[in-house]
């Protein structure tokens, strides 16, 4: 099959084009802007496959995804171009708007044209990639699921949720072959320094302080990336068409459990002689919290496992562990990153993350 894939110099979509190249025989065009957090060296060991093709592009550019679609012809579409980060949609909300919401629609409508032109001539999906966020927080106790009522709190989640409500009304309203797959929070290899697990690693090993907001005792269910992208493909396989999947990966920890458990590590294979061995918990700082900061997310991962019969492979503790020792064989990667991002944007927000 002919796969697009938006976002695909991101973290996540970065993962997908790894394994589809590597576990596959499928084609691939990457569509990225190649924002802040888009980065091609996540693509080196793979970018000069025959079977891979890049394009630099919006896509909130219409003429060039039509261009896209008609010209690549592709049977699935993975939409994961996307503004991500809480933090920066607090601090330019306009451009989550423009990119989660627009995009999205110049994108439903685009693969709307072409799905009309090639519809009975082949199989076709457009699969959206979205959050558990768009459900907004939880209590204690329950989980979310597919049917759960949307309650976005932020203006990323807010955003991510629009653009579910487009794929999901293109869905009902055309007709049109969609997926829509809401997954937790992911983390592993390649992902970029502003989120939690990352940002935590790489100030630990560069003896910065480690921020957590609040109290750090907010909750979120954590996925290995790898686990994921498998969950990704089995969908795409094996889903029924139309319908939503929860992705999650069983594993609830609050904020400080994952600053603590990656101290520990980073304890046992690097001590601090910085710091005469003491433990990289002295690096934690709890800073003033998020404004609307949810409390729990929690994923009801049923229906996919009974549906397409995924699970995840990682537990928290084997998905961590890689991730920590992936950071530290990778100091290159994320110290081009770090500066790379302030030659494409240069956004105050991510100035203060990385300085803290």
């Amino acid at each position: 099959m002919k796969f697009l894939i938006t976002g695909g110099a991101g973290f996540i979509g970065s993962a997908l084009i790894r394994f589809l190249i590597k576990e596959t025989e499928h084609e691939l065009l990457n569509l990225d802007k190649l924002s802040y957090s888009g980065s091609l060296e996540s693509l080196n060991n793979i970018s000069t496959n025959s079977r891979y093709k890049f394009i630099k592009g919006d896509i909130c550019n219409r003429k060039l995804i039509s261009d896209i679609f008609f010209q690549f012809n592709p049977e699935v579409v993975v939409h994961l171009a996307a503004e991500t980060h809480v933090d920066r949609s607090i601090d330019q909300p306009a451009e989550f708007v423009k990119t989660n919401i627009l995009g999205t629609s110049i994108m439903l409508e685009c693969a709307y044209e072409y799905w009309k032109r090639i519809s009975g001539n082949k199989r076709f999906i457009f699969h959206h990639i979205s959050t558990d966020e768009v459900f907004g927080s939880l209590g204690k106790k329950g989980f979310f699921k597919e049917n759960t009522a949307y309650n976005p709190n932020s203006p990323y989640s807010a955003s991510k949720a629009s653009s579910d409500h487009l794929v999901r009304a293109w869905n009902k309203t055309y007709g049109f072959p969609t997926f829509i797959t809401n997954s937790s929070n992911n983390y592993g290899p390649y992902q970029f320094p502003e989120k939690l697990i990352p940002l935590t690693i790489i100030n630990a090993l560069e003896n910065k302080t480690i921020p957590i907001y609040g109290n750090g005792k907010q909750i979120r269910d954590w996925l290995y990336v790898e686990d994921h992208i498998q969950a990704i493909y089995k969908v795409i396989t094996k889903g029924d068409v139309g319908e939503t999947y929860n992705i999650g990966g069983n594993n609830e920890k609050s904020n400080i459990e994952v600053a603590n458990a990656i101290c520990e590590i980073l304890d046992e294979i690097i001590p601090n002689k910085i710091n005469n061995n003491s433990s990289y918990k002295k690096l934690i700082k709890f800073v003033s919290d998020r404004p609307g900061h949810d409390q729990r997310y929690a994923i009801d991962t049923h229906k996919i496992k009974k549906r397409t019969d995924w699970k995840p492979v990682e537990t928290f503790e084997t998905g961590l562990r890689k991730t920590v020792e992936w950071y530290i064989c990778n100091a290159d990667w994320y110290k081009n990153t770090k500066g790379n991002q302030y030659k494409r944007q240069g956004l105050g927000i991510i100035k203060k993350i990385l300085k803290r």
